[in-house]
């Protein structure tokens, strides 16, 4: 099975903690050279020494806030100094705040949407035209079980989550031909940042402690335990190698088997 990234080059945003930080430290054990996109530079700078260089790799970074507009544009221009050519494009961003939809305003729709679609369809179109010439591209979107079975408590999330999965399976339509796969990891109740904020929203609604919040969640999942961030990456670092060339347009639950959907 043909796992070698080295010659491919990777843009992980969102790639200074959590599920992203670890799909940069995966695909750089596969031998691609890895850059980085997030908003905290001392972050990007520390997460750029803890990937893998035995096999010649080159790593860099570029800075760049989802919430800010023009920001990943900008950080593309600097990009294009330091690379000609983006391989594999892992689309990732945190989600936002959780709460019941029917109290959410209409701002948060509208932002979540830039942050997630917009800076997606950004980030494609810059990179899309050098993965045609290469015949080769890797697309893809870390997003959420949500887009199979709505999370109680995230309804902007769950929303938006599900516009991104529509997007993706049809870019793979359109860009399959050239070679470029385009898919959907689906991270089910992982133990990152994000899970923090849903256990302490959680405890507060409910009175519960967040251990115990944890523990109910847990009994919740067939495997009885919360995902690493490294068991998600795994999966997101699988669908850039050249053994994962024929799998595209489809979403890849990573959450220990809880979805109750095929």
């Amino acid at each position: 099975m043909n796992l070698n990234l080295t010659g491919k080059t990777a843009l992980v945003c969102g790639s200074t903690q959590g599920i992203g930080r670890a799909s940069a430290v995966e695909l750089a054990l596969l031998g691609a050279n890895v850059f980085l996109m997030a908003r905290n530079e001392a972050a990007l700078a520390q997460t750029i020494t803890e990937l893998d260089t035995s096999q010649g790799q080159q790593h860099g970074f570029v800075v760049a806030d989802f919430n800010q507009p023009g920001n990943v544009a900008e950080a593309l221009q600097e990009l294009w100094t330091k690379t000609s050519v983006i391989h594999i494009l892992i689309n990732n961003t945190g989600g936002p705040a959780g709460g019941p939809l029917i109290d959410a305003p209409a701002e948060a729709f509208v932002q979540t949407f830039h942050n997630h679609l917009i800076n997606n369809q950004t980030l494609v179109q810059a990179v899309a035209p050098g993965m045609r010439e290469a015949g080769y591209g890797r697309i893809v979107n870390i997003i959420s079980t949500s887009v199979k079975q709505p999370i109680v408590g995230l309804g902007v999330s769950n929303t938006i989550r599900g516009a991104v999965a529509q997007w993706a399976k049809t870019l793979s339509l359109e860009l399959g031909p050239w070679g470029i796969t385009v898919n959907n990891v689906l991270p089910g109740y992982t133990r990152t940042a994000r899970l923090d904020a849903v256990l302490s929203m959680r405890a507060g609604a409910s009175g519960k402690t967040e251990d115990e919040v944890a523990a109910q969640m847990e009994r919740e999942i067939p495997i009885g335990r919360f995902a690493s961030a490294e068991e998600v990456a795994a999966a997101v670092a699988f669908l850039c190698t050249p053994a994962a060339a024929s799998i595209s347009g489809i979403n890849v639950p990573v959450d220990g088997g809880k979805t109750g959907g095929l």
